[in-house]
């Protein structure tokens, strides 16, 4: 969400219609929530969600639920854990589905393979490692294509179950559109 502002402050896309999760915009703009915040990481994680879905932004904003489709062949799926209302999305065409994970996990090679370490960014620990170990266990059954934002390059693999914990297999890179 960082992205959506220049240096000061002006809209990076201005015609663009911002869509927000639905209960993860109510958990940022809920006032006791930020009054139970503590102080450090996540009462500034309450000010800059408020600092940058404000103003211009707020014009734009549009909030959705888990399980809709939110533009033709995108559904947005609830894996909160990360943050209360974190969201996927499966994007599918025809036959074929990607599953573009959002931060389910950061660093697959540590946390794909180990589901049950938490990191500190996760807001709610337990319930990241139940998300990362549902979604990996239905993209693995699906098999289909796993997009991870913190994943190296290409970010784009399979997921495998592995003992306790999964395998991210990269597809090969193939610069030909």
């Amino acid at each position: 969400m960082n992205g959506l502002l220049r240096a000061d402050n002006t809209l990076v896309f201005p015609n663009a219609e911002i869509l927000v999760p639905a209960v993860e915009h109510k958990f940022w703009m809920d006032d006791g929530e930020m009054s139970r915040a503590p102080a450090g990481r996540m009462e500034g994680l309450f000010k800059n969600n408020r600092r940058v879905f404000s103003g211009e932004v707020v014009k734009r904003l549009k909030t959705y639920d888990a399980r809709k489709e939110i533009a033709p062949g995108i559904t947005a799926i609830a894996t909160y854990g990360h943050t209360p209302g974190h969201s996927s999305h499966v994007i599918a065409s025809g036959e074929r589905k990607l599953y573009v994970q959002a931060d389910v996990t950061n660093v697959p090679f540590l946390f794909a393979r180990n589901p049950g370490w938490h990191l500190v960014f996760d807001q709610d620990a337990k319930m990241a490692e139940e998300t990362r170990r549902k979604v990996y266990d239905m993209v693995a059954a699906e098999k289909m294509l796993i997009q991870g934002f913190h994943y190296p390059f290409p970010a784009v693999g399979h997921i495998e179950k592995d003992g306790n914990g999964y395998r991210v297999i990269s597809v090969p890179w193939n610069p030909v559109i």
